[in-house]
């Protein structure tokens, strides 16, 4: 058994099978809806936060998890002797990275990785540095990669419909009549740990994320075809089975992971959107 663990926060959306396989434990961070806080991924799920949306017109609140709560996380791989390497969501995006941080400083052997990234993004680099953490690596190995690795992690989303965004406060409402307008769907890509629209597509939604792979994919030998994430807020599943099989088509990637994004991504981006997530060769522009 590695003396190295592997950590993340659920905001990198890591499936039930993977962390698993490569014994990656998760912190959850709180959704609260109305009067009540509670736990991304443990008793709260992105189904009951669009039923709630639904029921109410009312949008949950997100909150990192706090210094405690990283003590109480880290504690017992520390007192086991174990080192503990850590993936929160961006420090751009939220506290818990500085929560995480300031965790780490009163424990022994816990490393704070900043992901610069969420959702696959983030579960990319963790189960890279899982998998070398299985094979034997060192913590200083697999820290130097995977720093290498956060620069190389490309995470986009399309997003069909701006009302969680609007809402949410990250879109205003000229942006998002407009949108609705002209049927625009913007992609979201995630650059230097923070978030924003690449592109504006027009369409109906599954004709613009047939468009949009073909553009990801266009440049194969800029990709690392280890594994690629579809990764969804709940989209119909023929429209991920679509997204699925054309991926698959093009015989590339040796790993394809259809994955659910969990609460806090899909608290605020609505569930019709839909990403495909993969590492590149060389850092992002």
């Amino acid at each position: 058994m590695s003396e190295i663990i592997i950590t993340c926060d659920s905001t990198a959306d890591l499936p039930l099978e993977l962390r698993q396989k490569y014994n990656i434990n998760v912190i959850p961070l709180g959704v609260t809806l109305g009067e009540t806080t509670y736990l991304d991924g443990v008793n709260i799920t992105p189904d009951e936060i669009y039923a709630h949306h639904d029921k109410t017109g009312e949008l949950p609140k997100t909150t990192a998890a706090n210094v405690g709560d990283f003590i109480d996380f880290f504690t017992p791989f520390v007192e086991a002797g174990k080192t503990v390497i850590h993936f929160p969501i961006s420090s751009e995006m939220s506290s818990t990275y500085n929560n995480a941080l300031l965790a780490a400083s009163d424990l022994e052997n816990v490393h704070i990785i900043d992901s610069k990234n969420l959702s696959s993004g983030i579960g990319l680099v963790v189960v890279a540095a899982a998998e070398m953490a299985q094979n034997g690596a060192s913590a200083e190995e697999i820290i130097a990669k995977a720093e290498e690795l956060v620069k190389c992690s490309d995470a986009s989303f399309v997003i069909d419909n701006l009302e969680y965004l609007h809402k949410g406060g990250r879109c205003s409402t000229v942006a998002m009549l407009g949108a609705n307008l002209l049927k625009l769907k913007p992609c979201i890509d995630v650059t230097n740990g923070k978030m924003d629209v690449s592109k504006k597509y027009r369409g109906k939604y599954g004709e613009v994320l047939k468009q949009y792979v073909s553009e990801r994919l266009s440049d194969l030998d800029a990709i690392d075809n280890t594994r690629i994430f579809v990764t969804h807020a709940g989209c119909a599943d023929e429209v991920v089975n679509a997204v699925y099989e054309q991926v698959k088509e093009i015989g590339f990637f040796k790993e394809i992971v259809v994955n659910r994004a969990g609460c806090t991504i899909s608290s605020h981006c609505g569930a019709d959107t839909l990403g495909i997530l993969f590492i590149r060769k060389s850092p992002k522009a």
